[in-house]
């Protein structure tokens, strides 16, 4: 078959589809309706003439033919882009699309870089697109071994194989309880009795019990993926849980969390640029990376 532009959105839309997990998690990264999504997704298996998923109330799910129809469309979605960043480069000008992956609330950090390495891009080049995910830290690494994301922002301390990793910073994590938890007002001369009890939200994020040892108690009546997630368990003032300082700040301010005895229960993770081995053939992609470094504050 021949492919149109029309096709290449459609695969776009599909492969968006397949790393989200099903339609409903598509709607925020594709900005549309989930029958708008649906209908694209019936207009490409027409198209291919070939059922590439099951959907209904037992989930989502690939056919054989969408887990190759997948790889497939992203083998050729990287080669597009590498096609229009060659032609860009052979003009002197950089062109294309800077697809970005970051781990959640880095913007609250003020060391985080990305708001200056895109303006300092942008002024490089008016023909450059911009697209910045935000995901689960282990999705980070997927995107960009993937392909779909040229660079990403994460913490990573297993490194994976065809990846580079750049470190940035270390980013310090505090755990806090809320006000209306125990914790928030008793003496210290309780604390300790009372973290014996206190339940501690389970994350799968780098932030988890095996980094920390730290002995507490996970019953795992509450779990989040994200920092947005576990603020809202720790506010509900029945759990506590780490956070990054920069981020856990805005409620340490006005009043609403406390770290529970700092100088025991904290450590820090480093910050990483992620970036495929092979993406320096691209002078886009060297660009990105070199403002990320460059814009980053230590």
């Amino acid at each position: 078959m021949q492919v149109h532009d029309v096709d290449l959105r459609l695969l776009r839309i599909f492969v968006a589809i397949v790393e989200c997990g099903g339609l409903s998690a598509a709607e925020s990264r594709l900005n549309i309706g989930r029958s708008t999504i649906s209908s694209h997704l019936s207009d490409l298996e027409v198209r291919l003439g070939i059922k590439l998923c099951k959907r209904g109330r037992g989930g989502f799910e690939l056919t054989e033919p969408g887990r190759v129809t997948y790889q497939a469309s992203l083998e050729l979605l990287q080669q597009c882009e590498a096609f229009a960043t060659t032609v860009a480069s052979s003009k002197n000008e950089l062109s294309g699309r800077v697809t970005i992956a970051t781990i959640d609330t880095m913007v609250s950090d003020p060391r985080c870089g990305v708001a200056r390495a895109i303006s300092r891009l942008k002024a490089k080049g008016g023909n450059i697109q911009f697209e910045v995910n935000v995901c689960e830290a282990r999705e980070v690494e997927t995107s960009v071994i993937n392909g779909r994301s040229l660079v990403g922002l994460g913490v990573s301390r297993h490194h994976l194989r065809g990846l580079d990793y750049y470190p940035l910073h270390d980013e310090t994590n505090f755990l806090y309880c809320a006000k209306g938890h125990p914790l928030f007002d008793c003496k210290n001369s309780d604390v300790i009795k009372l973290l014996k009890k206190a339940e501690v939200v389970t994350s799968n994020y780098m932030r988890d019990r095996e980094t920390r040892n730290d002995g507490l108690n996970y019953q795992n009546s509450a779990i989040a993926y994200h920092d947005e997630g576990i603020a809202h368990l720790i506010l509900s003032g029945e759990f506590i849980g780490y956070l990054p300082q920069h981020y856990a700040s805005y409620w340490v301010d006005k009043g609403l969390f406390k770290a529970i005895l700092p100088n025991k229960y904290s450590y820090k993770i480093p910050v990483v640029l992620i970036t495929a081995k092979n993406s320096t053939t691209s002078p886009l992609a060297e660009a990105i990376i070199e403002e990320l470094k460059r814009s980053h504050y230590a």
